[in-house]
């Protein structure tokens, strides 16, 4: 059993590294951003920094691509969106299903994205009898006893399952028998499926426990920097004790106090501590 395994069958025959795959869609969504702006060209230094990468690396995965841009000019915005979206199979349509229409369900379902990426939401489809019929997006909700017919009619291969954990696997492995070959995870499990058959996960309670860990550990580093700057300010201070001014500042008296008058002791010397 495999999970977890990034979709790539533009790009597996190509020998395009899975980690340049990952970035093509921070490119092309930069790059679409450039082209409503009726940008035409752009720089690898301009496009790696509002991808986020360093240009160096940008450089390198348009390598992959074939495209090197013109010295002086940098990149073509309009070539560069269709040759990207191209590699990734956007040039086509792709009809997706959403299974488990809860509040997560209805959120993807009415997120725009999808049309303008080059993926139709072909059904949306609920476990609850009691959805069945209800428009969501301007879409009846469908049951899941009709998804085996739904998947053959739109000839679906891409399918997004936003369900409860304990219901996952169950729907995983009936999208699986059904035909799809690509899935989109939700649900806070680990799915099974087959080789041939590809998960990407998307978990946003670990998105964002992850995000608390570097909290947690910047809120170290601020205190500890805090404490390194108190000690080197105590370090700096002077060392030697103010002089007392007043009988309040002065050091207490010892318990033996020390004489200083004329009497000697038999050998006419002064003796340094007489007793009280």
């Amino acid at each position: 059993m495999a999970t977890g395994r990034t979709h790539r069958p533009a790009t597996r025959s190509r020998g395009i590294p899975e980690a340049t795959v990952a970035r093509l869609p921070l490119y092309l969504r930069a790059l679409t951003a450039l082209s409503e702006r009726s940008v035409p060209t752009v720089s690898s230094e301009e496009l790696a920094a509002a991808a986020g990468v360093n240009s160096a690396k940008l450089r390198k995965d348009f390598s992959y691509l074939g495209s090197y841009g013109t010295r002086g000019v940098g990149y073509d915005v309009e070539y560069l969106v269709y040759q990207i979206s191209r590699e990734l199979g956007l040039t086509q349509d792709w009809p997706v299903v959403i299974v488990g229409i809860g509040n997560l369900g209805a959120a993807l379902a009415n997120y725009g994205g999808f049309a303008s990426r080059g993926f139709r939401v072909a059904a949306l489809i609920d476990a609850d009898p009691n959805m069945a019929g209800t428009p969501v997006a301007g879409m009846p909700v469908q049951h899941t006893d009709e998804l085996e017919k739904i998947i053959e009619d739109n000839g679906v291969s891409i399918g997004v399952i936003s369900t409860p954990a304990g219901a996952a696997q169950q729907v995983c492995d009936r999208l699986v028998a059904a035909g799809i070959t690509s899935i989109l995870n939700f649900a806070p499990t680990v799915l099974s499926v087959p080789d041939g058959v590809d998960v990407r996960k998307v978990d946003l309670s670990i998105e964002l426990q992850i995000l608390a860990f570097h909290e947690q550990r910047k809120a170290g580093e601020e205190a500890g920097a805090e404490a390194v700057a108190a000690d080197a300010a105590a370090e700096a201070a002077p060392t030697d004790a103010p002089v007392a001014e007043s009988a309040a500042e002065a050091p207490a008296a010892p318990a033996v106090r020390a004489e200083t008058t004329d009497r000697k002791g038999p050998d006419g010397d002064v003796p340094a501590v007489m007793p009280a």
